[in-house]
Protein backbone atom coordinates (compact mmCIF):
# COMPACT_ATOMS: atom_id res chain seq x y z
CA UNK A 1 0.00 0.00 0.00
CA UNK A 2 1.39 3.41 -0.94
CA UNK A 3 2.26 5.85 1.80
CA UNK A 4 -0.28 8.36 0.44
CA UNK A 5 -3.12 5.94 1.28
CA UNK A 6 -2.30 6.14 5.07
CA UNK A 7 -4.74 8.35 6.98
CA UNK A 8 -1.88 9.75 9.13
CA UNK A 9 1.65 10.80 8.36
CA UNK A 10 4.66 8.51 8.86
CA UNK A 11 6.02 10.86 11.53
CA UNK A 12 2.88 10.38 13.59
CA UNK A 13 3.10 6.61 13.14
CA UNK A 14 6.76 6.68 14.18
CA UNK A 15 6.01 8.67 17.30
CA UNK A 16 3.12 6.31 18.16
CA UNK A 17 5.46 3.34 17.77
CA UNK A 18 7.95 4.95 20.09
CA UNK A 19 5.28 5.33 22.73
CA UNK A 20 4.44 1.65 22.35
CA UNK A 21 8.07 0.73 22.78
CA UNK A 22 8.27 2.96 25.86
CA UNK A 23 5.16 1.33 27.35
CA UNK A 24 6.67 -2.11 26.71
CA UNK A 25 9.71 -1.35 28.88
CA UNK A 26 9.67 -3.24 32.22
CA UNK A 27 11.34 -0.24 33.89
CA UNK A 28 10.38 3.39 34.25
CA UNK A 29 11.17 5.40 31.13
CA UNK A 30 10.44 8.84 29.69
CA UNK A 31 11.47 10.99 26.76
CA UNK A 32 12.65 14.39 27.96
CA UNK A 33 12.69 17.34 25.55
CA UNK A 34 14.03 20.87 25.64
CA UNK A 35 14.27 23.74 23.22
CA UNK A 36 16.71 25.64 25.37
CA UNK A 37 17.81 26.23 28.98
CA UNK A 38 14.93 26.57 31.39
CA UNK A 39 12.30 25.11 29.04
CA UNK A 40 12.23 21.35 29.59
CA UNK A 41 9.27 19.01 29.50
CA UNK A 42 8.35 15.34 29.63
CA UNK A 43 7.36 14.48 26.09
CA UNK A 44 6.43 10.83 26.61
CA UNK A 45 6.48 8.43 29.56
CA UNK A 46 5.30 4.96 30.45
CA UNK A 47 3.07 4.04 33.36
CA UNK A 48 6.03 2.99 35.54
CA UNK A 49 7.57 6.42 35.20
CA UNK A 50 4.30 8.26 35.76
CA UNK A 51 3.70 6.30 38.95
CA UNK A 52 7.15 7.05 40.32
CA UNK A 53 7.13 10.68 39.17
CA UNK A 54 3.72 11.32 40.70
CA UNK A 55 2.06 12.37 37.43
CA UNK A 56 -1.71 11.88 37.45
CA UNK A 57 -3.50 10.54 34.36
CA UNK A 58 -1.60 10.63 31.09
CA UNK A 59 -0.42 14.20 30.69
CA UNK A 60 0.79 15.44 27.32
CA UNK A 61 3.82 17.70 27.28
CA UNK A 62 3.99 17.74 31.08
CA UNK A 63 6.42 20.35 32.38
CA UNK A 64 9.30 18.75 34.20
CA UNK A 65 8.45 20.87 37.24
CA UNK A 66 5.16 18.97 37.56
CA UNK A 67 6.94 15.67 38.24
CA UNK A 68 7.57 15.12 41.96
CA UNK A 69 10.51 12.88 41.03
CA UNK A 70 12.29 15.77 39.36
CA UNK A 71 11.69 18.40 42.01
CA UNK A 72 12.28 16.20 45.06
CA UNK A 73 15.63 14.71 44.04
CA UNK A 74 18.79 15.58 42.16
CA UNK A 75 17.47 13.97 38.97
CA UNK A 76 15.79 17.15 37.72
CA UNK A 77 18.93 19.25 37.91
CA UNK A 78 21.10 16.60 36.35
CA UNK A 79 18.77 15.89 33.42
CA UNK A 80 18.64 19.59 32.64
CA UNK A 81 22.44 19.80 32.64
CA UNK A 82 22.73 16.66 30.52
CA UNK A 83 20.13 17.45 27.85
CA UNK A 84 21.75 20.69 26.75
CA UNK A 85 25.28 19.23 26.92
CA UNK A 86 27.23 17.33 24.26
CA UNK A 87 27.34 14.05 26.21
CA UNK A 88 25.83 10.97 24.59
CA UNK A 89 24.92 9.19 27.83
CA UNK A 90 25.24 9.41 31.60
CA UNK A 91 24.58 7.09 34.54
CA UNK A 92 24.40 7.67 38.27
CA UNK A 93 22.65 6.50 41.41
CA UNK A 94 19.97 8.66 42.93
CA UNK A 95 20.80 7.95 46.54
CA UNK A 96 19.25 10.76 48.54
CA UNK A 97 16.15 8.68 49.26
CA UNK A 98 13.87 11.73 49.21
CA UNK A 99 11.48 10.34 46.61
CA UNK A 100 9.30 8.30 48.90
CA UNK A 101 12.45 6.96 50.52
CA UNK A 102 13.35 5.14 47.31
CA UNK A 103 16.65 4.78 45.43
CA UNK A 104 17.14 4.54 41.68
CA UNK A 105 19.82 3.73 39.13
CA UNK A 106 19.37 6.56 36.61
CA UNK A 107 20.49 6.57 32.97
CA UNK A 108 20.29 9.32 30.34
CA UNK A 109 20.73 8.46 26.64
CA UNK A 110 20.65 11.13 23.92
CA UNK A 111 17.99 10.92 21.16
CA UNK A 112 17.96 12.56 17.74
CA UNK A 113 16.49 16.06 17.63
CA UNK A 114 12.84 16.44 16.58
CA UNK A 115 11.26 19.37 14.69
CA UNK A 116 9.61 20.50 17.89
CA UNK A 117 12.58 19.86 20.20
CA UNK A 118 16.23 20.26 19.29
CA UNK A 119 17.27 18.54 22.52
CA UNK A 120 15.94 15.13 23.52
CA UNK A 121 17.02 12.21 25.74
CA UNK A 122 15.66 8.95 27.06
CA UNK A 123 15.50 8.80 30.85
CA UNK A 124 15.25 5.33 32.46
CA UNK A 125 15.02 4.40 36.14
CA UNK A 126 15.73 1.10 37.88
CA UNK A 127 14.42 0.87 41.43
CA UNK A 128 17.31 -0.16 43.72
CA UNK A 129 15.49 0.46 47.01
CA UNK A 130 15.39 -3.18 48.10
CA UNK A 131 19.06 -3.66 47.22
CA UNK A 132 20.10 -0.49 49.08
CA UNK A 133 18.05 -1.47 52.15
CA UNK A 134 19.62 -4.93 52.13
CA UNK A 135 23.10 -3.45 51.82
CA UNK A 136 22.42 -1.10 54.71
CA UNK A 137 21.10 -3.95 56.84
CA UNK A 138 24.12 -6.11 56.03
CA UNK A 139 26.47 -3.24 56.81
CA UNK A 140 24.76 -2.64 60.13
CA UNK A 141 25.21 -6.33 60.96
CA UNK A 142 28.80 -6.21 59.77
CA UNK A 143 29.55 -3.35 62.16
CA UNK A 144 27.84 -4.84 65.21
CA UNK A 145 29.07 -7.47 67.66
CA UNK A 146 26.34 -10.10 67.66
CA UNK A 147 26.91 -11.14 71.30
CA UNK A 148 27.04 -7.81 73.17
CA UNK A 149 25.27 -5.61 70.62
CA UNK A 150 28.21 -3.19 70.78
CA UNK A 151 30.05 -1.84 67.75
CA UNK A 152 32.76 -4.24 66.61
CA UNK A 153 36.38 -3.55 65.71
CA UNK A 154 35.58 -2.36 62.18
CA UNK A 155 32.95 0.08 63.43
CA UNK A 156 35.32 1.28 66.16
CA UNK A 157 38.07 1.93 63.62
CA UNK A 158 35.60 3.85 61.44
CA UNK A 159 34.73 6.07 64.40
CA UNK A 160 38.41 6.83 64.94
CA UNK A 161 38.87 7.43 61.20
CA UNK A 162 35.97 9.91 61.11
CA UNK A 163 37.52 11.71 64.07
CA UNK A 164 40.91 11.95 62.35
CA UNK A 165 39.28 13.33 59.19
CA UNK A 166 37.12 15.89 61.01
CA UNK A 167 38.20 19.45 60.15
CA UNK A 168 38.02 20.49 63.82
CA UNK A 169 40.15 17.59 65.11
CA UNK A 170 42.98 18.71 67.38
CA UNK A 171 45.98 16.79 68.73
CA UNK A 172 45.47 15.28 72.17
CA UNK A 173 41.72 15.88 72.19
CA UNK A 174 40.79 12.19 72.21
CA UNK A 175 42.20 8.90 73.44
CA UNK A 176 41.63 5.22 72.85
CA UNK A 177 41.52 2.79 75.77
CA UNK A 178 41.84 -0.95 75.23
CA UNK A 179 40.58 -3.16 78.06
CA UNK A 180 41.75 -6.77 78.13
CA UNK A 181 39.87 -9.21 80.36
CA UNK A 182 42.10 -11.27 82.60
CA UNK A 183 41.64 -15.05 82.83
CA UNK A 184 38.75 -15.12 80.33
CA UNK A 185 40.05 -18.18 78.48
CA UNK A 186 40.40 -20.01 81.79
CA UNK A 187 36.83 -19.10 82.77
CA UNK A 188 35.62 -20.32 79.39
CA UNK A 189 37.38 -23.64 79.89
CA UNK A 190 36.02 -24.12 83.42
CA UNK A 191 32.39 -23.01 83.10
CA UNK A 192 31.75 -23.47 79.38
CA UNK A 193 31.18 -21.21 76.39
CA UNK A 194 27.60 -20.27 77.28
CA UNK A 195 28.58 -19.03 80.74
CA UNK A 196 31.57 -17.35 79.14
CA UNK A 197 29.24 -15.45 76.82
CA UNK A 198 27.13 -14.38 79.82
CA UNK A 199 30.29 -13.10 81.49
CA UNK A 200 31.23 -11.10 78.40
CA UNK A 201 27.79 -9.47 78.30
CA UNK A 202 27.93 -8.63 82.00
CA UNK A 203 31.50 -7.34 81.62
CA UNK A 204 30.45 -5.08 78.73
CA UNK A 205 27.56 -3.75 80.85
CA UNK A 206 29.94 -2.90 83.69
CA UNK A 207 32.26 -1.09 81.30
CA UNK A 208 29.39 0.92 79.83
CA UNK A 209 28.23 2.01 83.27
CA UNK A 210 31.71 3.29 84.10
CA UNK A 211 31.98 5.52 81.02
CA UNK A 212 30.89 9.11 80.52
CA UNK A 213 28.18 10.06 78.00
CA UNK A 214 29.57 10.40 74.49
CA UNK A 215 32.25 7.73 74.93
CA UNK A 216 32.19 5.00 72.27
CA UNK A 217 32.46 1.45 73.65
CA UNK A 218 33.15 -1.44 71.27
CA UNK A 219 34.14 -5.09 71.44
CA UNK A 220 37.30 -5.30 69.36
CA UNK A 221 38.42 -8.85 70.15
CA UNK A 222 37.32 -12.05 71.84
CA UNK A 223 38.14 -10.64 75.29
CA UNK A 224 39.13 -7.08 74.38
CA UNK A 225 37.06 -3.89 74.45
CA UNK A 226 37.88 -0.46 73.07
CA UNK A 227 36.80 2.97 74.26
CA UNK A 228 37.05 6.16 72.19
CA UNK A 229 36.74 9.13 74.51
CA UNK A 230 37.07 12.88 74.41
CA UNK A 231 39.69 14.49 76.68
CA UNK A 232 38.48 17.75 78.17
CA UNK A 233 41.40 18.21 80.58
CA UNK A 234 44.03 16.10 78.88
CA UNK A 235 45.41 12.65 79.61
CA UNK A 236 44.10 12.78 83.19
CA UNK A 237 40.59 12.18 81.80
CA UNK A 238 41.69 8.88 80.24
CA UNK A 239 43.46 7.79 83.42
CA UNK A 240 40.41 8.68 85.49
CA UNK A 241 38.18 6.63 83.15
CA UNK A 242 40.58 3.70 83.43
CA UNK A 243 40.42 3.90 87.22
CA UNK A 244 36.60 3.96 87.12
CA UNK A 245 36.66 0.84 84.98
CA UNK A 246 38.94 -0.87 87.48
CA UNK A 247 36.63 0.13 90.33
CA UNK A 248 33.59 -1.17 88.45
CA UNK A 249 35.18 -4.62 88.37
CA UNK A 250 35.85 -4.86 92.10
CA UNK A 251 32.59 -6.69 92.75
CA UNK A 252 32.64 -10.30 91.46
CA UNK A 253 30.34 -11.46 88.68
CA UNK A 254 27.67 -14.00 89.58
CA UNK A 255 27.16 -16.82 87.06
CA UNK A 256 24.59 -19.36 88.28
CA UNK A 257 26.00 -20.46 91.62
CA UNK A 258 29.50 -19.17 90.94
CA UNK A 259 31.05 -15.86 91.86
CA UNK A 260 33.88 -14.97 89.50
CA UNK A 261 36.35 -12.19 90.12
CA UNK A 262 37.50 -10.59 86.87
CA UNK A 263 40.31 -8.10 86.56
CA UNK A 264 41.58 -6.35 83.45
CA UNK A 265 44.62 -4.71 81.92
CA UNK A 266 44.17 -1.26 80.37
CA UNK A 267 46.30 0.40 77.72
CA UNK A 268 45.88 3.94 76.48
CA UNK A 269 46.94 5.68 73.26
CA UNK A 270 46.31 9.30 72.34
CA UNK A 271 44.62 9.85 69.00
CA UNK A 272 47.22 11.63 66.91
CA UNK A 273 47.14 13.02 63.40
CA UNK A 274 50.62 11.59 62.93
CA UNK A 275 49.25 8.07 62.43
CA UNK A 276 48.44 6.99 58.89
CA UNK A 277 45.15 5.25 59.65
CA UNK A 278 42.78 4.57 62.53
CA UNK A 279 43.76 0.92 63.00
CA UNK A 280 47.23 2.10 63.98
CA UNK A 281 45.80 3.98 66.95
CA UNK A 282 44.03 0.82 68.11
CA UNK A 283 47.22 -1.22 67.72
CA UNK A 284 49.12 1.36 69.75
CA UNK A 285 46.63 0.96 72.59
CA UNK A 286 46.87 -2.83 72.30
CA UNK A 287 50.64 -2.56 72.53
CA UNK A 288 50.18 -0.53 75.71
CA UNK A 289 47.94 -3.31 77.08
CA UNK A 290 50.78 -5.81 76.75
CA UNK A 291 52.99 -3.52 78.80
CA UNK A 292 50.19 -3.03 81.32
CA UNK A 293 50.03 -6.79 81.87
CA UNK A 294 53.68 -6.77 82.94
CA UNK A 295 53.27 -4.29 85.80
CA UNK A 296 49.50 -4.46 86.44
CA UNK A 297 49.22 -0.71 85.95
CA UNK A 298 47.51 1.49 83.36
CA UNK A 299 50.07 2.00 80.63
CA UNK A 300 50.11 4.93 78.20
CA UNK A 301 51.63 4.25 74.81
CA UNK A 302 54.83 6.10 73.88
CA UNK A 303 55.76 6.49 70.18
CA UNK A 304 59.24 5.00 70.64
CA UNK A 305 57.65 1.75 71.86
CA UNK A 306 55.86 1.28 68.55
CA UNK A 307 59.03 2.03 66.64
CA UNK A 308 60.85 -0.65 68.61
CA UNK A 309 58.02 -3.13 67.98
CA UNK A 310 58.02 -2.40 64.24
CA UNK A 311 61.79 -2.83 64.19
CA UNK A 312 61.41 -6.27 65.75
CA UNK A 313 58.79 -7.23 63.15
CA UNK A 314 61.18 -6.08 60.44
CA UNK A 315 63.93 -8.11 62.09
CA UNK A 316 61.65 -11.15 62.07
CA UNK A 317 61.12 -10.82 58.30
CA UNK A 318 64.85 -10.47 57.71
CA UNK A 319 65.63 -13.43 59.95
CA UNK A 320 63.13 -15.66 58.13
CA UNK A 321 64.80 -14.80 54.82
CA UNK A 322 68.25 -15.33 56.29
CA UNK A 323 67.30 -18.82 57.48
CA UNK A 324 65.69 -19.70 54.15
CA UNK A 325 68.62 -18.35 52.12
CA UNK A 326 71.38 -19.87 54.27
CA UNK A 327 72.80 -16.51 55.40
CA UNK A 328 73.49 -17.54 59.00
CA UNK A 329 76.98 -18.57 60.10
CA UNK A 330 78.44 -20.37 63.09
CA UNK A 331 81.20 -19.18 65.39
CA UNK A 332 83.07 -21.45 67.81
CA UNK A 333 84.48 -20.59 71.24
CA UNK A 334 86.89 -23.07 72.86
CA UNK A 335 86.10 -24.90 76.09
CA UNK A 336 89.37 -25.40 77.94
CA UNK A 337 90.23 -27.94 80.64
CA UNK A 338 91.29 -25.74 83.59
CA UNK A 339 93.47 -28.45 85.04
CA UNK A 340 95.51 -29.40 81.96
CA UNK A 341 94.98 -26.38 79.71
CA UNK A 342 93.93 -28.64 76.81
CA UNK A 343 91.06 -27.77 74.47
CA UNK A 344 88.21 -30.15 75.31
CA UNK A 345 85.62 -28.82 72.93
CA UNK A 346 83.83 -25.79 71.51
CA UNK A 347 80.54 -24.04 72.02
CA UNK A 348 78.77 -23.37 68.72
CA UNK A 349 77.33 -19.85 68.56
CA UNK A 350 74.99 -18.62 65.84
CA UNK A 351 76.01 -15.42 64.05
CA UNK A 352 74.02 -13.30 61.63
CA UNK A 353 75.34 -10.51 59.43
CA UNK A 354 72.35 -8.57 58.13
CA UNK A 355 72.00 -7.26 54.58
CA UNK A 356 73.06 -3.77 55.70
CA UNK A 357 76.34 -5.17 57.04
CA UNK A 358 75.41 -4.90 60.72
CA UNK A 359 75.93 -7.89 62.99
CA UNK A 360 72.69 -8.64 64.83
CA UNK A 361 73.07 -9.36 68.54
CA UNK A 362 72.28 -12.98 69.31
CA UNK A 363 70.22 -12.04 72.38
CA UNK A 364 67.98 -9.90 70.18
CA UNK A 365 67.42 -12.17 67.19
CA UNK A 366 67.12 -15.30 69.33
CA UNK A 367 64.31 -13.58 71.29
CA UNK A 368 62.60 -12.67 67.99
CA UNK A 369 63.02 -16.25 66.77
CA UNK A 370 61.47 -17.65 69.96
CA UNK A 371 58.47 -15.32 69.82
CA UNK A 372 57.80 -15.93 66.11
CA UNK A 373 58.44 -19.69 66.07
CA UNK A 374 61.51 -19.30 63.85
CA UNK A 375 63.54 -20.88 66.64
CA UNK A 376 62.51 -24.32 65.35
CA UNK A 377 64.18 -24.05 61.91
CA UNK A 378 66.99 -22.01 63.45
CA UNK A 379 67.61 -24.65 66.13
CA UNK A 380 67.56 -27.45 63.58
CA UNK A 381 70.10 -25.61 61.46
CA UNK A 382 72.36 -25.02 64.49
CA UNK A 383 72.38 -28.71 65.47
CA UNK A 384 73.07 -29.82 61.90
CA UNK A 385 75.82 -27.21 61.38
CA UNK A 386 77.58 -27.97 64.67
CA UNK A 387 77.69 -31.74 64.04
CA UNK A 388 78.76 -31.21 60.41
CA UNK A 389 81.63 -28.95 61.51
CA UNK A 390 82.82 -31.53 64.03
CA UNK A 391 82.78 -34.21 61.30
CA UNK A 392 84.71 -31.88 58.94
CA UNK A 393 87.43 -31.36 61.55
CA UNK A 394 87.76 -35.12 61.98
CA UNK A 395 88.12 -35.53 58.23
CA UNK A 396 90.80 -32.83 58.02
CA UNK A 397 92.71 -34.40 60.91
CA UNK A 398 92.34 -37.90 59.48
CA UNK A 399 91.13 -39.17 62.83
CA UNK A 400 88.46 -38.63 65.45
CA UNK A 401 89.52 -35.61 67.46
CA UNK A 402 89.17 -35.72 71.26
CA UNK A 403 86.65 -32.86 71.16
CA UNK A 404 83.00 -32.35 71.88
CA UNK A 405 80.64 -29.68 70.56
CA UNK A 406 78.18 -27.72 72.68
CA UNK A 407 74.95 -26.45 71.09
CA UNK A 408 72.33 -24.23 72.74
CA UNK A 409 68.74 -25.47 72.74
CA UNK A 410 65.89 -23.01 73.35
CA UNK A 411 62.99 -23.60 75.74
CA UNK A 412 60.59 -22.89 72.86
CA UNK A 413 62.45 -25.41 70.70
CA UNK A 414 62.01 -28.07 73.37
CA UNK A 415 58.30 -27.30 73.61
CA UNK A 416 57.59 -27.29 69.86
CA UNK A 417 60.07 -29.66 68.20
CA UNK A 418 61.28 -33.23 68.49
CA UNK A 419 64.82 -32.28 69.47
CA UNK A 420 65.95 -35.86 70.09
CA UNK A 421 64.90 -36.88 66.58
CA UNK A 422 66.77 -33.94 65.05
CA UNK A 423 69.92 -34.76 67.02
CA UNK A 424 69.68 -38.43 66.10
CA UNK A 425 69.35 -37.62 62.38
CA UNK A 426 72.32 -35.21 62.44
CA UNK A 427 74.58 -37.68 64.30
CA UNK A 428 73.66 -40.51 61.93
CA UNK A 429 74.10 -38.40 58.80
CA UNK A 430 77.59 -37.21 59.75
CA UNK A 431 78.64 -40.40 61.54
CA UNK A 432 79.40 -38.65 64.83
CA UNK A 433 78.93 -40.37 68.19
CA UNK A 434 76.43 -38.89 70.61
CA UNK A 435 78.98 -38.61 73.43
CA UNK A 436 80.68 -35.83 71.45
CA UNK A 437 77.63 -33.59 71.50
CA UNK A 438 76.51 -31.51 74.48
CA UNK A 439 73.10 -29.84 74.45
CA UNK A 440 72.98 -26.67 76.55
CA UNK A 441 69.62 -25.69 78.07
CA UNK A 442 68.76 -22.65 80.16
CA UNK A 443 66.94 -23.03 83.45
CA UNK A 444 63.79 -21.52 81.87
CA UNK A 445 63.59 -24.50 79.50
CA UNK A 446 63.19 -26.78 82.50
CA UNK A 447 61.01 -24.57 84.68
CA UNK A 448 58.51 -23.83 81.88
CA UNK A 449 57.49 -27.47 81.44
CA UNK A 450 59.44 -29.89 83.66
CA UNK A 451 57.68 -33.02 82.35
CA UNK A 452 58.31 -32.10 78.73
CA UNK A 453 61.91 -31.20 79.53
CA UNK A 454 62.45 -34.54 81.31
CA UNK A 455 61.09 -36.43 78.30
CA UNK A 456 63.36 -34.55 75.88
CA UNK A 457 66.44 -34.93 78.07
CA UNK A 458 65.89 -38.64 78.49
CA UNK A 459 65.58 -38.96 74.73
CA UNK A 460 68.88 -37.15 74.28
CA UNK A 461 70.59 -39.27 76.93
CA UNK A 462 69.44 -42.36 75.03
CA UNK A 463 71.61 -41.07 72.18
CA UNK A 464 74.56 -40.84 74.62
CA UNK A 465 74.56 -37.04 74.32
CA UNK A 466 75.45 -34.92 77.34
CA UNK A 467 73.25 -32.26 78.93
CA UNK A 468 74.51 -28.94 80.30
CA UNK A 469 72.42 -26.46 82.31
CA UNK A 470 73.43 -23.03 81.00
CA UNK A 471 73.59 -19.83 83.11
CA UNK A 472 73.09 -21.82 86.31
CA UNK A 473 72.20 -19.67 89.31
CA UNK A 474 70.42 -16.89 87.39
CA UNK A 475 66.99 -18.57 87.21
CA UNK A 476 64.63 -20.33 89.55
CA UNK A 477 65.50 -23.98 89.16
CA UNK A 478 64.50 -26.17 92.07
CA UNK A 479 67.38 -28.27 93.33
CA UNK A 480 65.04 -31.23 92.95
CA UNK A 481 65.37 -30.86 89.18
CA UNK A 482 69.13 -31.43 89.45
CA UNK A 483 68.42 -34.71 91.20
CA UNK A 484 65.60 -35.87 88.90
CA UNK A 485 66.92 -34.81 85.49
CA UNK A 486 69.90 -36.33 83.66
CA UNK A 487 72.10 -33.23 83.80
CA UNK A 488 75.85 -33.71 83.30
CA UNK A 489 77.29 -30.19 83.40
CA UNK A 490 76.51 -26.98 85.31
CA UNK A 491 77.64 -23.81 83.52
CA UNK A 492 78.35 -20.97 85.94
CA UNK A 493 77.07 -17.66 84.59
CA UNK A 494 79.56 -14.95 83.69
CA UNK A 495 77.84 -12.47 86.03
CA UNK A 496 79.27 -14.43 88.99
CA UNK A 497 82.63 -15.22 87.38
CA UNK A 498 83.44 -11.63 86.43
CA UNK A 499 82.97 -10.41 90.02
CA UNK A 500 84.34 -13.32 92.00
CA UNK A 501 87.73 -11.71 92.67
CA UNK A 502 86.19 -8.54 94.11
CA UNK A 503 82.80 -9.61 95.42
CA UNK A 504 82.65 -12.01 98.37
CA UNK A 505 79.07 -13.06 97.64
CA UNK A 506 79.89 -14.03 94.03
CA UNK A 507 82.92 -15.98 95.27
CA UNK A 508 80.76 -17.79 97.85
CA UNK A 509 78.09 -18.62 95.23
CA UNK A 510 80.69 -20.12 92.89
CA UNK A 511 82.15 -22.25 95.67
CA UNK A 512 78.65 -23.44 96.57
CA UNK A 513 77.86 -24.37 92.95
CA UNK A 514 81.15 -26.25 92.61
CA UNK A 515 80.49 -28.16 95.84
CA UNK A 516 76.94 -28.98 94.70
CA UNK A 517 78.16 -30.24 91.33
CA UNK A 518 80.79 -32.43 93.00
CA UNK A 519 78.22 -33.90 95.35
CA UNK A 520 75.88 -34.72 92.44
CA UNK A 521 78.67 -36.11 90.25
CA UNK A 522 78.48 -33.31 87.68
CA UNK A 523 81.24 -31.40 85.96
CA UNK A 524 81.32 -27.59 85.75
CA UNK A 525 82.13 -24.93 83.16
CA UNK A 526 82.76 -21.29 84.05
CA UNK A 527 81.76 -18.67 81.47
CA UNK A 528 83.34 -15.27 80.94
CA UNK A 529 86.93 -16.00 82.01
CA UNK A 530 88.92 -12.97 80.90
CA UNK A 531 92.11 -13.10 82.98
CA UNK A 532 94.73 -15.64 83.96
CA UNK A 533 93.94 -15.05 87.64
CA UNK A 534 90.32 -16.08 87.10
CA UNK A 535 91.33 -19.20 85.20
CA UNK A 536 93.89 -20.21 87.84
CA UNK A 537 91.54 -19.53 90.79
CA UNK A 538 88.63 -21.44 89.25
CA UNK A 539 90.90 -24.36 88.48
CA UNK A 540 92.17 -24.33 92.06
CA UNK A 541 88.58 -24.36 93.36
CA UNK A 542 87.86 -27.47 91.28
CA UNK A 543 86.01 -26.03 88.25
CA UNK A 544 86.37 -28.48 85.34
CA UNK A 545 86.32 -26.24 82.28
CA UNK A 546 86.29 -22.60 81.33
CA UNK A 547 85.59 -20.41 78.35
CA UNK A 548 86.09 -16.73 77.73
CA UNK A 549 88.20 -14.10 76.01
CA UNK A 550 91.24 -15.11 78.04
CA UNK A 551 91.42 -18.25 75.91
CA UNK A 552 89.92 -17.04 72.66
CA UNK A 553 87.04 -15.10 71.20
CA UNK A 554 84.43 -16.93 69.07
CA UNK A 555 85.98 -17.72 65.69
CA UNK A 556 85.15 -19.24 62.33
CA UNK A 557 85.34 -22.98 61.73
CA UNK A 558 88.66 -22.68 59.89
CA UNK A 559 90.19 -20.49 62.60
CA UNK A 560 88.90 -22.84 65.28
CA UNK A 561 90.59 -25.79 63.55
CA UNK A 562 93.83 -23.82 63.35
CA UNK A 563 93.44 -23.04 67.05
CA UNK A 564 93.10 -26.78 67.76
CA UNK A 565 96.31 -27.49 65.87
CA UNK A 566 98.20 -24.68 67.63
CA UNK A 567 97.17 -25.89 71.06
CA UNK A 568 98.05 -29.49 70.16
CA UNK A 569 101.50 -28.68 68.71
CA UNK A 570 104.43 -29.71 70.94
CA UNK A 571 106.15 -26.83 72.73
CA UNK A 572 109.75 -26.09 71.75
Amino acid sequence: MAASHWPVSRDVLLETGRQEYLDALPIAGAVICADGPGHIWIDKSNRHFRRIAGLDGNPVDAPIADARLMTASEIGGRVEAFIISDAEESEFDSGDGTVGGRHFAVRFARLRPAPYAPYRCLLTLIDRTAQVDTERSLRAEMLRDSLTGLPNRLAFAENVELLLQHPNFSEGSHAVLVIDMARFSRVNECVGAIAGDELLIAFASRLFSALAPGNVLARIGSDEFGVLMRLDTGLDDALAAARRIKEALVMPFRLSELEIQVDCSIGCALVSGEVDFAEEVVRNAQFAVKRAKDNNEIHVYEPHEGQAARRLFSLETELRRAIENGQLTMAFQPLVDLQSGAVSGFEALTRWERDNGDHAHASEFIAVAEESGLIVPLGRWAIEEAVRTLADWDEKAGQELPLYMGVNVSAVQIARDDVAAQVSAALAHHKVEGRRLTLELTESAIVRDPERAASVLNGLKALDARIAMDDFGTGYTSLAYLQRLPIDILKIDRSFVSQMMTDRDSFAIIRAVLSLATALGMSTTAEGIETEDLARTLGYLGCSHGQGYHFAMPMTADDAYAYILSRSAPST
